[in-house]
């Protein structure tokens, strides 16, 4: 069995104090610095020796720091997506990734359901409207959208998307995907392109994962094939919906309401969404809950126990 001062992981990002103590009590945990001279003394000293990465995933591993690792084995993080990770320069090297997708799908897959009840029943102007009074003089909110029958298309049907998926389901939507392949075990139409499932679509749901081919995926041609009646929820990565073809086309009608939770330079949220009336906007809070982060810390902590063989952890009661 391998002792603690023979394993050296690297800290990226800041961890709860629990977790840092049920790793530091197996490894020799290393915080790494962002960057600067500290970052290069950490990396002279450890680099050599590191053979894993832990973090929040939102720690930059790129080609420079794999290039100063070349004993690296795994990659433990509690993110779901990867796009601070050069996913492909890791993959070269054979190392493998654990992230937390299945973790965390149910509480994201929520908020999602939360965001497609708000932009098709327009309930942030319905809190508005009673607010500010307007229930007594009008008397009769706009009428919204109803689910049962709504075709609705979702953009990446894996683990949070399949979790989105089913709860549609469970409300009569009719659904669709489109990503890189078509899913052998789903029930749901599948589409080859995401042109064409924005055309079908009457909502689509943003959940894949971001990289160089979904980057500003979402762009003004889908948005006008989504068309005027529709509307997009994103709850996976601000940069895969293009946000100036976005602004455009909320501001223009060509779509019809927005429901976000995620933006392409968080926490910095365009002006313009600010003051639309057609949007939902909430600060990335897709995974948190008290319960999901627990269990995605666990599960940081246990990948990285189970690859070096270690004896297993509650990181919730180490201190």
């Amino acid at each position: 069995m391998n002792s603690p001062t023979e394993i050296v992981v690297l800290q990226t990002t800041a961890l709860p104090q629990a977790a840092e103590a049920a790793l530091g009590r197996r490894f020799t945990l290393v915080p790494l610095p962002e960057d600067g001279a500290e970052r290069q003394a950490v990396l002279a000293q450890y680099g050599e020796k590191a053979r894993a990465i832990a973090g929040s995933g939102k720690g930059k591993v790129d080609t420079e720091l794999l290039a100063a690792l070349p004993r690296l084995e795994i990659i433990s993080v509690t993110s779901a997506g990867l796009d601070a990770i050069d996913t492909e320069a890791v993959a070269a090297r054979g190392i493998p990734i654990f992230n937390t997708s299945t973790v965390l799908a149910d509480d994201v897959a929520d908020l999602a359901l939360w965001l497609v009840l708000g932009t098709t029943r327009n309930l942030n102007n319905a809190d508005r409207f009673v607010r500010k009074g307007g229930w007594l003089t009008t008397h009769q909110f706009p009428l919204g959208k109803t689910i049962t029958g709504m075709r609705i298309g979702i953009l990446g049907l894996g683990h949070i998307g399949r979790a989105i998926a089913r709860r549609l389901e469970v409300l009569g939507a009719t659904l669709g995907y489109t990503g890189r392949s078509r899913k052998p075990d789903s029930p749901y139409e599948y589409f080859s392109d995401l042109e064409h499932l924005a055309k079908w679509s009457d909502l689509l749901v943003v959940s894949c994962a971001s990289t160089p081919e979904t980057y500003r995926l979402v762009d003004a041609e889908i948005l006008r094939a989504l068309g005027p009646e529709g509307i997009v929820v994103n709850i996976s990565r601000g940069n895969i919906i293009d946000e100036a073809a976005l602004v455009e086309a909320l501001e223009k009608g060509t779509i019809l309401r927005a429901g976000l939770d995620v933006f392409e330079d968080e926490p910095h949220v365009p002006q313009a969404l600010i003051e639309s009336d057609r949007t939902i906007l909430l600060p990335h809070i897709g995974s948190a809950t008290d319960g999901t982060r627990a269990r995605m810390w666990q599960a940081m902590v246990d990948a990285l126990i189970g690859h070096f063989d270690l004896p297993a952890a509650d990181w919730r009661t180490e201190t």
